[in-house]
């Protein structure tokens, strides 16, 4: 059996609203705290499908590298952009020791962090009242703790 999922989900919801100060809903719209719809910049989280490597499924010792999509939502292309650049530091900025932001998962640990895909600063441009994204995909390899 590989690492279980949903633990690392809520930990990078976690570790993208606190590095980005930014609202991160799992699949829809984030919340304000009142309850109604987050405003303008807000991310998006979604799981997309994972790999597994090591031992067998039925060997919990497995490293699972899990992918996310990271979709950055606003009203005009300075705003996507912005929050873009605060999700790849939050996730990627590295210190002389390792990783700036540790990503603390209870029964695992992450050995790996990779962005497979940045949207390269070409958003769409929101000028004519649309809503702007800037989409980015990372993967992230966990192994169960020792």
């Amino acid at each position: 059996m590989s690492p279980p999922r949903l633990p690392l989900t809520r930990a990078l919801i976690d570790v993208l609203t606190t590095g980005t100060g930014r609202p991160c809903g799992l699949t829809v719209l984030p919340r304000a705290t009142d309850g109604g719809p987050a405003a303008f910049p807000y991310l998006i989280l979604d799981s997309l499908p994972g790999e597994f490597s090591g031992p067998s499924f039925a060997n919990w010792h497995a490293d699972a590298t899990w992918t996310y999509q990271a979709t950055s939502v606003g009203e005009r292309a300075d705003q996507v952009q912005w929050l873009g650049d605060r999700v790849r530091a939050a996730l990627f900025d590295r210190t002389p020791g390792g990783w700036r932001t540790d990503i603390p998962i209870a029964g695992m640990r992450v050995i790996d962090r990779e962005l497979t895909y940045d949207a390269d600063g070409d958003p769409v441009d929101g000028s004519q009242g649309s809503i702007v994204t800037y989409v980015q995909r990372f993967t992230i390899t966990v192994t169960p703790a020792a």
